[in-house]
């Protein structure tokens, strides 16, 4: 299948136009879709150190077939890892390498690489090219498309971080082979968030294939995630700085998974476990607002088990959430934006929803 049948979405943003391509084995055609964006200079291809060596020497292999010198650096990429420290490691080597503007940073990895990379692309000489190549699934349907970067800083996570839209996202579907059952639940999370705000169909594809979905073996799954892709690129499309009322949808599930994320110390869970608790948390407001009934709040649990994903946390406090909330980068005059949803594939935004009742919710999904 070549790269145009493979094409999931065109992004439309300030900084340019830029194709999301979706398929396996698509990794051998960087090159070209590279130079087909207009990229020349030589790439510096920064991965994870968990796809090394194989996908990492694949990928490389193909930049210099495609006609770019390369430079490669393996890091280790975790939300530990994400932070200022590491970030003054790769511009260190970049100096080292005299890394100019005409080159292109090449971001190989998750979320955190691609969060990592793409800021260190963002400031480099005041901002370089960067490629996205998720490896992980929550990095493919959600992280690589529209051009949020970040680090994290001991208060709070991406706190740090710029909009750097990608010259090109290409995604193997391949390098999800040997991704860990975990990550790939985490990646679900993301997925079926979609179809919960903003496609029902989505959702019920999630529903009634589960096994199909989380064998990756069938031309369904692929399509679905393509899917998943075509969603999140229609909405940063339509609101590329999150100033109106689309783009922030996206956060579904956020607000509390962050603070999950941050109270737990940045590893307890993965980024889609957070957000998939965050979610359970997010229909429990809905429903004390009668924005939605407990059908629905028992339809979303049932899927997120579906696909291996925690509902509940443990070892935090209510107390101790509530006031991570407050840290959001959603929050305005000290309102929290809640995204809650209205009915399946129907989301909106809330900043009127009192703290007694988020804490009744919260309280909800922490284990005694």
């Amino acid at each position: 299948m070549t790269t145009d049948e493979n094409l999931a979405a065109v992004v439309s943003t300030s900084q340019g136009d830029y194709r999301v391509i979706v398929g396996r084995g698509v990794i051998d055609e960087i090159g070209p879709e590279m130079s087909a964006a207009g990229l020349s200079g030589r790439a510096f291809l920064i991965a994870d150190v968990a796809m090394f060596p194989t996908a990492v020497h694949r990928a490389h292999e193909a930049l210099e077939r495609g006609g770019f010198a390369t430079n490669v650096m393996t890091l280790e990429m975790n939300e530990r890892a994400k932070n200022m420290d590491t970030v003054l490691q790769v511009y260190e080597w970049l100096s080292t390498h005299r890394a100019e503007r005409a080159d292109t940073v090449v971001a190989m990895g998750g979320g955190v690489a691609g969060d990592l990379v793409g800021f260190v692309a963002a400031t480099w000489l005041r901002g370089v090219p960067v490629v996205q190549v998720p490896t992980s699934l929550a990095a493919m349907v959600d992280a690589s498309i529209g051009g949020k970067v970040a680090v994290n800083l001991p208060v709070g996570k991406n706190l740090v971080g710029a909009f750097h839209q990608p010259k090109l996202v290409l995604q193997d579907v391949a390098h999800l082979d040997t991704l860990p059952q975990r990550e790939m639940a985490g990646g679900f999370a993301e997925a079926i968030k979609h179809g919960l705000i903003l496609d029902p169909d989505l959702l019920d594809t999630f529903e009634k294939n589960a096994d199909e979905m989380q064998s990756l073996e069938s031309d369904l799954a692929v399509r679905t995630i393509r899917r998943s892709v075509q969603i999140k690129a229609e909405v940063v499309s339509a609101d590329e700085f999150e100033r109106g009322d689309t783009r922030v949808l996206l956060n579904y599930g956020h607000t509390i998974g962050h603070a999950i994320e941050a109270v737990s110390g940045y590893g307890e869970y993965l980024h889609g476990e957070a957000v998939a608790i965050g979610m359970m948390a997010a229909a429990g407001i809905a429903r004390r607002l009668g924005m939605i009934d407990q059908e629905l709040v028992d339809r979303q649990r049932s899927v997120l088990l579906r696909y291996s994903l925690p509902v509940t946390v443990n070892g935090v406090t209510a107390d101790a959430l509530i006031e991570a909330t407050k840290s959001d980068k959603k929050s305005r005059g000290g309102a929290i934006r809640w995204v809650l949803l209205e009915g399946p594939g129907r989301a909106a935004t809330r900043r009127d929803v009192p703290e007694e009742l988020v804490r009744d919710a919260v309280e909800e999904v922490i284990e005694e």
